[in-house]
């Protein structure tokens, strides 16, 4: 049988047990909590929540092995209430009294309908199957709030470079075809580059290098790698091949303020079959990432186009789409409340708890009254142009400041405002 026969490396790789599962020891690692769990043999429904290629499929599968359970799967991609159903039926039909649920894995779950997942509301409930969902989108946002709280949900982290050097380093060292065609992995920096991540794809890609070289004994290279791959790789694939990719080239257009660049690679991702919502969700995060207070309305335009976009869906949703990522791209740009918030948290991690001023703590009891809570407080509108000077941060980090105004009209402004108001406090 020759290498071309075989069942993909991606799948030949699949891990079989939690021993063999590449990352995720926050979840599986001894003592971790999904582990005790599966030990107990009691699971209850999960949502797996982590980008493409990160092992919620695979995960899925060991969990059902381990318990011994009947395995069912649906793709949301191509099943509806129909298939669900007869699921059910099935599960029902061989009566499992008493010996726990049938596990149904749902891959891709937020691409199922309200309708859709209220078809599963009843199953779960009763136990009837234990539901495992894997998504890539918040489950938030994309699970009906009532099969949400029935779910427990694990959050799958990308793979480091060593879960993938490891990964490449086990399939050339044991995997029994790629033994027989004498692999060395002489460099892995390309493989990994073009993963972006995803243990599927960077495997997919390395059996592309092989059976495109068509050689029994293969150094590869990073060279090798680029050369074979780039004129290989497909176009735009929702399901995980350049998703993010052209999700990053459209945002990155647009921080650029190129609407031209915008506008082509939305396309892309319309011509692709992407989830509008998807797309006007990410419109939403640059909004504020990176036009900000520099343009606060950006922020409105584009929560405007989340709800225009859900109400009409496509075709003619691209239409607002494009104008939303238009109107972003030709925006001023700030990214100084995102700068804020990432240095806000650092000082919080760094310096812990800080004790909140005393002027600033409610006084719900007589005790707290008599120490002096909210005794000091200056109610703000009661000063001149509704502001009193006075101490708001803990007094360990008095005078840090966090937003620093970004280089345009309107926060200029702010800065100036700043100034005027706590002078030479916080050195604006």
């Amino acid at each position: 049988m020759s290498f071309a026969d075989h069942t993909p490396l991606a799948e030949r790789m699949r891990p079989k047990t939690l021993d063999e599962y590449i990352g995720q020891g926050h979840l599986v690692g001894q003592n971790s909590v999904l582990r005790r769990t599966l030990s107990s043999g009691n699971i209850p429904s999960l949502i797996l929540w982590g980008p493409p290629g990160v092992g919620k499929t695979t995960l899925a599968q060991i969990i059902a092995t381990l318990v011994k359970r009947p395995f069912y799967t649906l793709s949301a991609i191509n099943s509806g209430v129909k298939d669900i159903r007869e699921v059910i039926e099935k599960v029902k039909n061989q009566g499992l009294f008493g010996g726990g649920s049938a596990i149904l894995f749902i891959d891709e779950i937020h691409r199922f309908s309200k309708s859709q997942q209220d078809s599963l509301l009843g199953a779960v409930e009763k136990g009837t199957i234990t539901l495992i969902g894997a998504t890539t989108e918040n489950p938030s946002f994309e699970v009906i709030s009532a099969l949400l709280s029935r779910c427990q949900v694990y959050t799958l982290k990308s793979h480091t470079k060593d879960d993938l050097e490891g990964l490449l380093q086990r399939a050339v060292a044991s995997e029994s075809a790629l033994q027989r065609k004498k692999i060395s992995l002489l460099e892995t920096k390309a493989l990994l580059k073009l993963s972006g991540g995803d243990a599927r794809r960077m495997l997919n890609c390395l059996e592309l290098v092989i059976s495109s070289a068509n050689e029994d004994e293969l150094v590869i290279t990073d060279e090798l790698v680029t050369s074979l791959v780039q004129q290989n790789l497909s176009k735009y694939d929702k399901d995980g091949e350049q998703h993010y990719d052209i999700v990053s080239a459209l945002i990155k257009s647009i921080r650029g303020s190129d609407p031209n660049a915008a506008v082509y690679y939305l396309a892309r991702m319309i011509e692709g079959g992407e989830d509008p919502k998807f797309i006007a969700r990410r419109l939403l995060i640059s909004a504020s990432e990176d036009i900000g207070n520099a343009n606060p309305t950006a922020l409105v335009i584009a929560n405007a186009a989340f709800d225009a976009v859900e109400r009409i869906g496509f075709p003619e949703g691209r239409i607002v789409l494009s104008q939303c990522a238009v109107y972003l791209a030709t925006s001023p740009k700030s990214n100084s409340t995102y700068m804020a918030i990432n240095m806000a948290q650092g000082e919080v991690r760094n310096s812990g708890d800080l004790s909140v001023p005393l002027a600033l703590r409610n006084a719900p009891t007589k005790l707290m009254k008599e120490l002096g809570y909210g005794e000091e407080y200056k109610y703000s509108h009661n000063g001149e142009g509704n502001f009193q000077s006075q101490e708001f941060l803990p007094k360990e980090i008095s005078g840090m400041r966090f937003y620093e105004p970004g280089n345009n009209s309107r926060e200029l402004k702010d800065r100036q405002k700043l100034k005027e108001l706590w002078k030479e406090k916080y050195g604006y």
